[in-house]
């Protein structure tokens, strides 16, 4: 039986902004050395990294961003499509001036990370993933707890009213997405980006682009072409995915390990998609023992 781990509610690391186009991105960081990018998806923030970045803090300069329109991150008049965040994030990237990147992914953050390090792959070290769309995947192909709660989404909201996706619909999605019982203190950091009438519409817009499978979606041909480029690429990959999973099935993985090469898979146990707030300690170390592996290969 695995032992219980230690989850703290407490940020970790103080805040601090960068100006892009004219509007704040919030961000965490901790160490120093090669950068770690934490990129995370939605309705989350830099907050799901708390209990990891400490883990890696020794081994590289640890950076975790708010997303636009997320976390402590602005709100800026803009449409929050996929395009804007992976601009975005190149330009945060830019405006660092972050060099020999080792990405930390997980779920829609991956979109942004797997395009920019297939188009930048000389920046990048390695590659860690964790219930990432590496393919586009059409309703069949998604486990039946996801398929589940966006049928249950469907029902219980009119996602064409950006007023309905508050801090109520995030208080949802998150409690749909983990086996543990968050904290108050927990769901109050997830729930205050979203407080305020019209606030939901990056959580909006992410809907209306997920990913369907059928190659006409916008994002599904963006995932099509870096796809093909990760089934190519030397970096360093570390998986991780967790049972039953939202969007990393037995089937994903198993796609995973036959087609991406450099790959090493981990299961860090039972979860759906937040194993973040589950099993911290466990996908730290995973991390910390891979980082520390690709290092000495590269002596």
């Amino acid at each position: 039986m695995m032992m219980k781990e230690r989850i703290s509610e407490t940020k970790a690391y103080p805040s601090k902004y960068v100006e892009i186009d004219g509007s704040r991105v919030h961000y965490v960081e901790a160490g120093s050395g090669n950068p770690i990018l934490f990129l995370h998806g939605v309705p989350t923030s830099s907050y799901v990294w708390r209990n990891i970045m400490p883990h890696l803090s020794t081994l590289g300069r640890c950076i975790a961003p708010d997303l636009m329109g997320f976390g402590k991150s602005d709100k800026p008049d803009i449409d929050y499509t996929m395009t804007d965040h992976i601009r975005y994030i190149g330009k945060f990237i830019q405006a660092l001036n972050l060099k020999k990147i080792t990405f930390v992914m997980h779920g829609s953050g991956s979109i942004i990370g797997f395009d920019y390090a297939m188009s930048h792959e000389d920046n990048c070290l390695g590659l860690v993933f964790y219930e990432a769309f590496l393919r586009s995947l059409n309703n069949q192909e998604m486990s039946l707890p996801l398929q589940e709660q966006l049928r249950n989404l469907q029902d219980q909201y009119d996602l064409s009213d950006v007023s309905q996706i508050g801090s109520s619909y995030v208080d949802t999605l998150i409690q749909q997405s983990v086996m543990r019982q968050l904290t108050n203190t927990e769901m109050e950091h997830y729930r205050e980006p979203f407080l305020c009438e019209g606030t939901g519409k990056p959580i909006l817009q992410y809907l209306k682009e997920l990913p369907t499978g059928d190659g006409k979606n916008a994002v599904d041909k963006m995932i099509a072409a870096y796809t093909t480029k990760l089934t190519q690429s030397t970096l360093p990959k570390l998986m991780l995915y967790s049972v039953p999973g939202f969007i990393t099935t037995i089937a994903a993985a198993v796609w995973a390990k036959e087609h991406l090469p450099h790959l090493e898979v981990v299961e860090i146990g039972e979860e759906l998609h937040l194993g973040q707030e589950t099993y911290p300690e466990v996908i730290g170390d995973t991390i910390s023992v891979w980082l520390q592996g690709i290092e000495l290969s590269r002596k």
